[in-house]
């Protein structure tokens, strides 16, 4: 069945009457109420502890973060009124702006701040390299605070504003000393939204309500950063995992916006009439190897693996059209700051022949490689049978094992050996903003046991990642990491599949969506 056949078959499917569930609050104004079928439930409210999107996306309604990115990933102050920088680069002082106030009515201070940096520090990618630099953090009064560094880096803005993994959300003094494993479910925060908990249903209902108290910045809105002006009298995310129901209702207008409409359903819905199709962020796609065990322990084998796995052929099948994919030789993505491709031109195209080669020079002698992956996410099922086609072409003996996704994360932080319940091999995708920077990438971290599942190990690497943290503006990061990046092709942390663009659809009356890493919903405005 055709992918324009197959939608049509999902389409009319679907139910025609959708039980949604509807605050009576909502009712009153439903030209200031915007319906959103989210890409998944809210379960955590917490986004200090989990890294997973969704909670990130939560985290951007409720709370605010010290700086923000803009559209082009760059720090721009964003609780921040001024900063100032010692001449050794050192000492960072911060005062914050004007307005500031959580939602029970407190004013915003700088023991929340250092309270809340703290915790965040304790448990994020990013947050972790800035505690390696931190010699002290203290607060100075009311609205000021200063952060000491025991050794420089130009990098403190960039990590503050943080929208990847778990970000640096300011949180009251109180809740943010709670232990960093445990989640806060209090859900207060200072941002431009308020979370309505008496609202929520868990599988069913998540509900925002416009903060009254929120005062936005001045200026534009661009990517996170800007002014955070809310239109809307409310935001609800009614959950509806059926990617046919949430089609259906976007059709009739009982939904206003899908945040992550199905690939095969994108031909239906762009010929719609009331419906835009858009872009707001780009992921990347990765094959990962587990560094643990033979073959990909030994750079020789993943170097291979670099030489046969096609990023046209995984992309073409995982995504689809064209022009939602394209190739990319870059771990820190083409098109952003850090986008170099340096080294990796000999991967562009496959090499068979010195495939083979280097597996030989490794010592592979046909032993079976276990490939751990899922058809509940598509575009990685796709990815992952592409993968093992282009690497069985080389001489692997690829076992090709499909389980639910829950069961492929599980296994993934697992060290056992491949034949013992382990892995070799898994396919996955991360956002752009996060691989964009040495800093949160988490693939090429290769600080062997503390690295991401797959665990590389290479002191060259880690060197010239510090290095690039420690780089003082923008033409000495630019050197650091082409340097960085050369060495990461030498190595092969992953095999780069390329990036793809992650489509939103919403009702025609629907405008003033920002692209930004997260999907946001100030500045949004339904007619």
């Amino acid at each position: 069945m055709t992918l324009s056949r197959r939608a049509a078959a999902l389409m009319a499917a679907a139910p025609l009457a959708l039980s949604l569930v509807f605050p009576a609050q909502a009712q009153t104004t439903p030209d200031k109420v915007l319906r959103v079928a989210p890409h998944a439930d809210l379960r955590t409210l917490d986004p200090v502890v989990a890294s997973i999107l969704i909670t990130r996306i939560h985290g951007t309604m409720i709370y605010e973060t010290l700086f923000s990115w803009d559209s082009q990933l760059q720090p721009k102050p964003q609780m921040v009124d001024r900063f100032e920088t010692s001449p050794d680069n050192l000492t960072w002082s911060f005062h914050l702006r004007d307005g500031l106030k959580f939602h029970d009515g407190q004013p915003v201070t700088s023991r929340d701040v250092v309270a809340s940096l703290n915790r965040w520090m304790a448990r994020d990618t990013a947050g972790a390299k800035l505690r390696e630099y931190t010699a002290s953090l203290e607060a100075v009064d009311d609205r000021s605070f200063t952060l000491k560094l025991n050794r420089p880096t130009g990098s403190v803005p960039f990590m503050l504003g943080s929208a990847v993994g778990q970000i640096p959300a300011i949180m009251r003094e109180a809740d943010a000393r709670t232990d960093p494993t445990t989640p806060v479910t209090t859900a207060i925060g200072s941002g431009p939204f308020r979370f309505n908990k008496e609202a929520w249903r868990p599988g069913a209902l998540v509900v925002y309500d416009r903060n009254p108290d929120y005062v936005p910045r001045a200026e534009p809105p661009d990517g996170l950063a800007g002014g955070r002006v809310v239109k809307l009298d409310r935001v609800e995310w009614h959950i509806m995992p059926d990617p046919a129901t949430a089609a259906s209702a976007l059709r009739t207008g009982e939904i206003d916006v899908w945040e992550q409409p199905a690939q095969d359903l994108l031909p239906m819905l762009e010929g719609a009439r009331g419906i835009v199709v858009d872009k707001y962020t780009t992921n990347q796609a990765m094959l990962r190897p587990n560094h643990l065990f033979p073959p990909f322990n030994d750079p020789r084998a993943r170097l291979a693996m670099a030489y046969l796995v096609n990023q046209e052929d995984a992309l073409a099948a995982g995504v689809g059209d064209e022009k939602w994919w394209k190739t990319c030789g870059s771990y820190f993505v083409c098109g952003s700051p850090n986008g170099t491709e340096a080294g990796s031109e000999p991967y562009a195209k496959p090499n068979v022949a010195r495939a083979k080669q280097l597996l030989a020079e490794a010592g592979y002698k046909g032993e079976k490689v276990v490939l751990i992956t899922t058809n509940d996410i598509p575009a990685i099922g796709r990815m992952a049978e592409v993968a093992a086609a282009n690497l069985k072409e080389g001489g692997m003996n690829v076992d090709v094992q499909f389980q639910d996704w829950g069961t492929v994360t599980s296994r993934q932080p697992k060290k056992d050996p491949p034949d013992q319940g382990g892995w070799n091999l898994f396919v996955t995708f991360a956002s752009a903003a996060t691989m964009q920077s040495p800093i949160t990438n988490i693939g090429t971290n290769m600080a062997c046991d503390r690295a991401w599942a797959g665990w590389p190990c290479d002191a060259e690497a880690e060197r010239l990642r510090n290095a690039y943290v420690e780089a003082i503006g923008p033409e000495a990061q630019q050197k650091a990491v082409v340097a960085l990046h050369k060495r990461l092709t030498e190595v092969q942390p992953y095999r780069l599949l390329g990036q793809f663009d992650q489509p939103y659809t919403r009702r025609s009356n629907v405008s003033g969506f920002v692209p930004g890493p997260v999907l946001t919903f100030w500045n949004v405005e339904k007619k």
